[in-house]
């Protein structure tokens, strides 16, 4: 009798952790269509002499404030949705698995998790489910028996519920270090095609209202030491690329407004994936990532390197060319301004040359004190020489191997940047996978050096 007690107890054991695996493994592939963080699925397994296995759960990369990456448990609080938004899997007409985590099965994973070293934090997102006020309770109700009852001091990411009170918004960013609001859709008119139950009102509301209680909370500790931190690590936004109609003009405009009036640490693009089947939809065969690439390099010259969008495209030329990066068809456009002589160029004139970014130009600055530099002298500062040659002089002498015109340089420039994309292939980045020991498309993707520019925005 008391083996069969204990057996029962073991199958019971087991079919709750089964459970939990399985909704897991739901919830945190349900996550992946968010990309407010810089993703990637993690391979860690156990070995002999390590301690831990990363290999079955959502783990995502991602930065805090300070410039460290991090490992984050990425997963939504539930899938169940009372939406019906044409572009998501978790519409509520969608035939997927459904599963929602309880509040404390969210904490218990959490800390469990990160006992174990395979986390460092935690990423929450959510499905609606019965009403805002009721999600955004439940993600508060994690927040706080995290940080007030476990004690857990790790980074947290939230994601804000459009339409949900002002006081859950409030008390759920005194617990997180970032929160974010999804936009999704650039424009009031594609939010009343593709998702007619929402509104922008109830989108930029609890947006504008973080960016406020950010500002009050940091001039509160200019004077008060001990006031408890609100989003200490600001507020982020999704926007969907290819869903809708919108051309990049207006994409990148609302970026730019999203900067400037809420003070936004980022933007992310998200190319939309083709998963759903519906007449408001495009019809595409793969998602448009060489476009979202293309946005990611534009917004870093908008926010990092002081372009305004309206010298980035125009009503004319509303879209951005697929075989350039923006940069250098800006240059290409205004070559009136060029060729620059590297000696003597302001900071924000170099930063603007295509193939010298802010480390670049950074270098330039210093070592011109010392001495005139020459053509030689930039390839051993590591500027890419192959794009910068085209705009620059160094003591008065042009390396171009081609005539000084639009028509040249365009040639000469193509083959070299179409070889560094070359692998822009699209690869859904799966969770649950088994881990490769080859170079995955996306791998080459990152490895590559044009591409790489929309990560750490050297263009």
């Amino acid at each position: 009798m008391v083996l069969t007690i204990e057996r029962m107890f073991v199958i019971l054991f087991l079919v709750m952790n089964m459970d939990i695996k399985n909704k897991l493994e739901i919830l945190s592939d349900a996550a992946k269509y968010d990309v407010s963080c810089s993703s990637s699925g993690s391979s860690r397994s156990g070995e002999s002499g390590s301690l831990g296995s990363a290999a079955n759960s959502g783990i995502c990369h991602s930065f805090t404030p300070d410039g460290r990456c991090i490992s984050l448990l990425k997963i939504l609080l539930t899938n169940y949705c009372i939406y019906d938004c044409a572009y998501c899997i978790n519409r509520r007409s969608n035939d997927v698995r459904r599963a929602a985590f309880t509040v404390d099965e969210v904490v218990d994973l959490t800390i469990n998790f990160y006992r174990r070293n395979y986390i460092e934090g935690l990423f929450l997102s959510s499905a609606v489910v019965k009403d805002a006020n009721h999600t955004m309770e439940m993600l508060t109700e994690v927040l706080k028996k995290l940080r007030t009852e476990k004690r857990f001091r790790g980074y947290i990411h939230v994601k804000a519920i459009p339409g949900a009170s002002e006081d859950l918004i409030s008390e759920c960013g005194l617990y997180a270090d970032r929160m974010s609001v999804n936009v999704e859709l650039p424009s009031s008119a594609s939010l009343k095609l593709l998702a007619p139950e929402k509104t922008a009102t109830n989108i930029y509301k609890p947006m504008s209202q973080i960016a406020t209680r950010i500002a009050e909370n940091q001039e509160d500790r200019r004077y008060f030491i001990n006031t408890p931190t609100f989003v200490p690590g600001g507020q982020s936004t999704q926007l969907i690329v290819g869903a809708s109609p919108d051309n990049d003009l207006t994409i990148l405009k609302l970026s730019e407004q999203l900067y400037n009036n809420y003070d936004l640490k980022r933007v992310y693009y998200s190319a939309y994936v083709p998963i759903n089947t519906d007449k408001k939809l495009p019809t595409i065969q793969s998602p448009p990532t060489l476009r979202e690439h293309r946005l990611y390099q534009s917004d870093w010259l908008v926010r990092v390197y002081n372009f305004k969008v309206n010298e980035l495209l125009t009503e004319q030329q509303p879209n951005l060319d697929v075989n350039f990066d923006p940069k250098t068809c800006w240059a290409l456009r205004n070559l009136n301004q060029f060729p620059v002589e590297v000696n003597s160029a302001p900071y924000d004139m170099l930063i603007r040359i295509p193939g010298i970014g802010l480390k670049g130009a950074r270098k330039i600055m210093s070592a011109r004190r010392l001495s005139n530099l020459t053509f030689d002298d930039l390839k051993k500062l590591r500027i890419a020489v192959k794009r910068a040659q085209f705009f620059v002089l160094c003591s008065g002498k042009h390396y171009s191997p081609v005539k000084f015109d639009v028509s040249s340089i365009a040639a000469a420039l193509l083959p070299e940047i179409q070889a560094s994309e070359s692998s822009l292939l699209y690869k859904q980045i799966s969770l649950f996978d088994t881990p490769s020991f080859s170079p995955s498309p996306f791998d080459q993707l990152l490895l590559s050096s044009d591409v790489h520019t929309s990560i750490t925005g050297e263009l």
